[in-house]
């Protein structure tokens, strides 16, 4: 098969149970998604983030030893060749650059920390994080804000939203004042996104199958609380929500299970993925308000913690923890619905998706 020099979409999945990281085209003319390979990296690699200027694929590994690989991506055939390992604190549940590609954040749902690492000239994570800071309980998601002058990070534990100020030259992470606004009881904040005009952040309650909206200052980096809106319909899943890992639901009713959360590249839709249903929502944002709406749910594939769109925002792929296939969707980009086109096969525990356009 002939590929394009330029302008290649590329597709990187990791595979917990496999160890590895699978590789695949996506022909946006076909609608297809063409297997290239599988990269072994280690036995529980999880979370995945790129480099801003898309030269580099970083892939924590949440099995001991802990720690970060950096791969250089290749500009044409999208191979993965790996550059460095350099060892995290603990088990990071996330990780993200900072808006200049120097630095790497990362938060642990189960060592209740954050850090920061350095990133070289080459791109590469070469050394151990420079700051380890206490964080609340079970930290699930860290982001810099659009002018890397503030980051956020989610503690699902503790139903809060911690705020920080970001010296982009040192990468040093200091407490905002105040140093956390609040979610909803039992909400279990997972992920956190920015709106398109950096106005609002969008965050996902993993137990409550919320969306909480926050006004974002880029004055002062704080959160002021916009409102609370259903993101994964419960009651007509027959789901419980906003009920926490330690007690059991009522009339054995299983419960929200949220996951992951991505926005339009237009900025006038939020796609919310839902574990126990194996469901992706369609979610509405009034362009006014920044306030979401449920729209619309889709049926994919089995237990889906992973998902990512594609940078044109005309195709989303899907990983199902339990599912043996990735799951390629076109994107109708005028009402926000997606529909199935085409599969392909991946590794064991597919969980966190990466969509490089080269």
């Amino acid at each position: 098969m002939t590929q394009n020099t330029y302008n290649n979409q590329y597709v990187y999945v990791s595979n917990a149970k496999s160890g590895t990281i699978t590789r695949y085209l996506l022909d946006d003319k076909q609608g297809k998604l063409v297997p290239l390979g599988s990269t072994k990296t280690g036995e529980n690699v999880m979370p995945l983030s790129v480099s801003p200027d898309k030269s580099h694929l970083y892939a924590s590994i949440r099995s001991e030893p802990f720690r970060v690989i950096s791969y250089r991506i290749d500009p044409i055939s999208g191979d993965l060749k790996q550059v460095c390992e350099a060892n995290l604190p603990t088990s990071m549940a996330n990780i993200a650059t900072d808006k200049t590609g120097r630095f790497l954040f990362a938060a642990s749902y189960g060592g209740h920390v954050i850090s920061v690492s350095p990133i070289d000239d080459n791109g590469v994570v070469a050394r151990e994080a420079q700051q380890v800071l206490d964080t609340g309980r079970n930290a699930h998601a860290i982001h810099a804000s659009p002018d890397n002058r503030f980051v956020f990070s989610s503690s699902l534990g503790d139903d809060e939203i911690m705020q920080y100020r970001f010296d982009e030259q040192s990468g040093q992470l200091t407490s905002n004042s105040p140093a956390s606004v609040k979610t909803e009881k039992y909400a279990g904040p997972r992920h956190l996104v920015f709106s398109d005009d950096g106005q609002f952040v969008y965050v996902l309650g993993e137990l409550s199958g919320t969306v909480t909206t926050y006004a974002f200052d880029n004055k002062t980096g704080l959160l002021t609380l916009k409102g609370e809106s259903e993101g994964v319909p419960a009651k007509a899943l027959s789901l419980e929500n906003g009920v926490p890992p330690s007690i059991k639901a009522s009339n054995d009713h299983p419960k929200v299970w949220a996951a992951d959360m991505h926005l339009s590249v237009d900025g006038r839709f939020l796609y919310v993925s839902e574990r126990t249903k194996s469901i992706i929502t369609t979610l509405s944002l009034d362009q006014k308000t920044g306030l979401p709406s449920y729209q619309k749910m889709t049926q994919v594939e089995q237990q889906p913690r992973g998902f990512a769109l594609s940078k044109d925002g005309r195709f989303m792929v899907v990983s199902g923890e339990k599912d043996a296939n990735l799951g390629l969707y076109r994107v109708d980009v005028e009402t926000g619905e997606f529909t199935k086109v085409d599969e392909a096969p991946t590794g064991e525990g597919a969980n966190w998706v990466e969509i490089v356009n080269l």
